[in-house]
């Protein structure tokens, strides 16, 4: 079965956490890590990741935090799929060119299925997602975000 990677689904609860959150204020790591039980250390070097690529925006500051970079429907699965692969990538061996059989017939079969995923992935929003947790009961509704403090 193909899949993604657990740093790219780590990435992906983390973007919905902070898209579901982040009203008013910019949502911390920690409390990503404490709702989603991501561990700290995938989670800083993503955020900043995806920080560079523009999907989410850093709020310095003692009530600092994450906030998205653009609307959430403009945001697909996809952009954040790719900024994972990237760092996945890094950290990679080149592959080897192989033998002919995988140059002229697995490569191409991997890339045409990646390149289908990719397509499907992109069509889905970060606001996809989070319309999708609040029809599942697992995102906080607009009454439990609000703050009363006085």
């Amino acid at each position: 079965m193909l899949r993604l990677s657990r740093k790219t689904i780590l990435a992906l609860e983390a973007v919905v956490d902070i898209a579901i959150n982040a009203r008013p204020d910019p949502v911390q790591s920690k409390e990503i890590t404490r709702r989603q039980g991501i561990p700290q250390r995938y989670l800083e070097q993503v955020m900043q990741s995806l920080v560079h690529a523009g999907i989410l925006r850093g709020v310095r500051g003692p009530r600092g935090g994450y906030r998205l970079a653009r609307e959430r429907r403009r945001i697909s699965v996809g952009d954040v799929v790719r900024v994972v692969a990237m760092l996945e990538v890094a950290d990679e061996e080149p592959l080897a060119p192989g033998s002919e059989l995988a140059q002229r017939v697995v490569r191409p079969l991997v890339e045409k299925t990646h390149a289908g995923l990719m397509t499907q992935l992109d069509a889905i929003t970060i606001e996809d997602l989070c319309n999708e947790a609040e029809k599942k009961g697992v995102a906080a509704t607009e009454a439990e975000r609000q703050d009363f403090t006085i």
